[in-house]
This record gives structure tokens, C-alpha cells and sequence, in this order.
């Protein structure tokens, strides 16, 4: 990570917390975001309601929930999001969608590409440290346009317009960390660029205190995979 991004973010980072399971109102089973005062609950725990969510998202059983007037009255005075998700800004891949959540559940964070600047860097602090955020899930898809950019730059040697710079820079090493593999260029550098991200963010002192995982967002089926 760049000197300047280790210096803007010095901070030490507080401890995790866990919690007990809140009970839930309205007739479906408790979920971790249920009650907008609850304490942090474990990472753990976090990242089993996303992978829930996504799955009731992904078969067509999703339940909207926390969109009404009562959970907007309930925010109004503070927030309590339980993940930080660290996404692309492809419109086909909205986390509050995918992981079927509503108002107050995530903080998202979303660049082309996914990719890590001094803002993107300063909101995931904001809220690991403030908010006392326990996870951050970097969300990675196939057929991502900033992959596809950057792989067109390194075919044919094409200038890269205006601020697009910036996006195919930090994915380029992605992509030569690939090219030799067998298969999906655009797919190894996308998981490749994912995985860097999220290993960047673990590596810094500012994040220590939560758990920092990577997924894949297929958008045939709508599922969420975790990448290793």
C-alpha cells in the first residue's frame, strides 16, 4: 500500500466486540441487524447473515426487510451497520440487494473496480474504529468493466482516458500476476485484484480490530462466494 495511505491512516483500532443473538420482531428468525442498538455482534456472525441474505436474495425469497417508516424513525438518531462491504459501483451489484438488507445494516463503500484510494481507505476506518464495524467484505464480480479496461490497455496498448488512470494502475499487477494461467483472463485478475484488496486492508494497523474477508458476486446465478 502506498506510503501516503499508511500514513493517513495511523490509528490503532479497538477490539471487536461479540454479542448475544437479539430477538426479533415481525415473524422471521432473529438476524444480527434485528435491533439498530444492539452491540457489534461477532464477525462470525456477520458474515453468516450476508451469506443468508445473498441466499434468500439469490432464489428469489428475498425479505426487504428494514425498509419502513419505523426502522427510518429507529436510524434517525444513530447507526449501527454490522459490515462494511468494499464493492464495485457496476449497477448490477447493489449489496443491500444482494445481501438482502435494509436501512442501517451496511456500510458500503463502492469504487470501480473496487479499487483502494485515501477515501475509500478513511470510510472503512470510519467505520471499523467508530462504528465498531466487525467485518469488511471486499465484493469482487465476473464481467467487471474495470477488469475489461485494464486488459484492453494491456492488449493493445491504447492510452487510458482522464481519471481511468487510477483504475487500471491498481489492477494492472493483478493482471500480469495472471496472464499465464489457463482460462478466464478477465475472471483470474478479477479474483486476483479481489484478494489483493482485501489483503491490503488486513495488512494495515488501522483494521486490525476486524476480520477482513473477500467474496465473488456471480451474476448469472446471484450467489456470493467466498474466495480463499
Amino acid at each position: 500500500m502506498a506510503s501516503n495511505r499508511r500514513a493517513f491512516l495511523t490509528a490503532t483500532a479497538v477490539g471487536a466486540l461479540a454479542a448475544a443473538p437479539a430477538t426479533a420482531a415481525g415473524g422471521h428468525a432473529p438476524t444480527v441487524a434485528d435491533s439498530p442498538s444492539r452491540p457489534p455482534p461477532a464477525a462470525h456472525e456477520a458474515l453468516d447473515e450476508l451469506l443468508a441474505g445473498n441466499r434468500r436474495y439469490a432464489t428469489g425469497r428475498p425479505r426487504h426487510p428494514h425498509e419502513g417508516s419505523r426502522r427510518r424513525h429507529l436510524l434517525a438518531t444513530g447507526q449501527h451497520p454490522f459490515a462494511v462491504v468494499v464493492g464495485c459501483v457496476d449497477s448490477r451489484v447493489p449489496p443491500e440487494l444482494v445481501f438482502d438488507q435494509g436501512l442501517g445494516d451496511l456500510l458500503c463503500i463502492r469504487t470501480a473496480g473496487q479499487v483502494l484510494d485515501e477515501a475509500v481507505l478513511g470510510s472503512i476506518q470510519y467505520g471499523v474504529e467508530e462504528l465498531r464495524i466487525p467485518l469488511v467484505l471486499v465484493l469482487g464480480h465476473e464481467r467487471c468493466g474495470a477488469v475489461a479496461a485494464t486488459l484492453e490497455h494491456l492488449r493493445t496498448g491504447a492510452p487510458v482516458p482522464g481519471h481511468l488512470v487510477l483504475l487500471v494502475d491498481e489492477i494492472i499487477p493483478a493482471a500480469h500476476r495472471t496472464r499465464a494461467l489457463p482460462g478466464d483472463w478477465a475472471e483470474h485478475t478479477m479474483r486476483a485484484h479481489t484478494a489483493w484488496v482485501r489483503d491490503a486492508i488486513r495488512a494495515d494497523p488501522a483494521f486490525t480490530s476486524a476480520h477482513v474477508a473477500a467474496a465473488r458476486f456471480d451474476l448469472d446465478t446471484g450467489l456470493v462466494s467466498l474466495l480463499p
